[in-house]
């Protein structure tokens, strides 16, 4: 009961880092139906910039520094790259970002190297213990601090103007135009708040008890996009429900993992994409999606 209370604490708190990613692939598809296979570079980007300052400057301004690079190279991807690319198809906007993001990573990977890179978290290796149960601080800091944004992210979709004008061009895009919504700036700023959640995202993923930033940090972020793809790509509420469902799914397979060996090893680096595969048989839009209805 001590392990399965562990494993479901790990599974809440970086499912709450996973839905931090999704979050950040939702903004961006509502505001421009692109689904950005550049994001897992945005997240090593905000780590690596934490990674190089924090020594020189602090965390929390490290910190910062990394939110801001990351938020900024990802308007910078939108203006350069995506609304100068010349086609209609998003299909063929998804592509290019797949481009963009084997040049990031190829670059930082380059520069990252063998090395493994930490973060300089103030949280370190302290555990909390609750009677016989041990939980890493930093799985806590986690679980609050993606709680914090994606609750301060829902209150500004919700009630400030960028929020609206999100809404507005998700729901009708050529309409919102007419309207006087600026599709440029909202696009724009959905890849900023992209950026900056995947760079804190990065933090969490990379701190106890995880030994540091690696090359392989890439492959571990894109677990989040079963999460998006699972809550519906178009549903903010989705993608935290997808990312919790996606994270807790990992933590307990990966902990049972003795007990699920004759399924094969390593079941718990899959086990996200089996749940997508199962719930998109069964809702294709995903679990808050929205269904698209076409009269005849």
């Amino acid at each position: 009961m001590i392990t399965f209370i562990e494993l479901l604490v790990n599974g809440i708190s970086i499912g709450a880092v996973y839905a931090l990613i999704a979050l950040g692939f939702v903004v961006i598809f509502k505001a421009t139906e692109v689904v950005n296979f550049a994001h897992a570079s945005l997240l090593l980007v905000g780590g690596f910039i934490i990674a190089k300052t924090h020594e020189s400057v602090g965390f929390w301004p490290a910190l910062l520094l990394g939110l801001a690079g990351a938020a900024v190279l990802g308007a910078l991807i939108e203006f350069l790259v995506i609304r100068r690319a010349n086609v209609v198809n998003h299909s063929v906007l998804a592509i290019v970002t797949i481009g963009v993001d084997i040049v990031l990573t190829t670059e930082l990977t380059r520069q990252i190297g063998t090395e493994v890179l930490a973060l300089g978290d103030p949280w370190g290796s302290q555990v909390l213990h609750l009677g016989a149960v041990n939980i890493p601080l930093a799985r806590i800091a986690a679980l609050l601090a993606a709680s914090a944004v994606i609750a301060a992210f829902l209150l500004a979709f919700k009630y400030t103007n960028w929020g609206v004008a999100m809404r507005a061009t998700a729901e009708d895009a050529e309409t919102a135009a007419l309207m006087g919504v600026r599709r440029g700036r909202v696009s724009m700023g959905a890849w900023a708040v992209a950026g900056a959640l995947a760079a804190l995202a990065a933090l969490f993923m990379c701190i106890f008890p995880t030994p540091g930033l690696d090359r392989t940090v890439t492959a571990t972020a894109m677990k989040a996009f079963p999460a998006a793809i699972l809550g519906g790509l178009d549903s903010t509420t989705g993608a935290l429900a997808g990312g919790l469902i996606i994270g807790v799914t990992e933590s307990l397979v990966s902990g049972y993992q003795g007990e699920l060996v004759f399924l094969g090893r390593g079941l718990g680096d899959v086990a996200p994409f089996l749940v997508m595969i199962i719930v998109l048989l069964i809702r294709p839009a995903g679990l808050f999606g929205t269904r698209e209805l076409a009269r005849v």
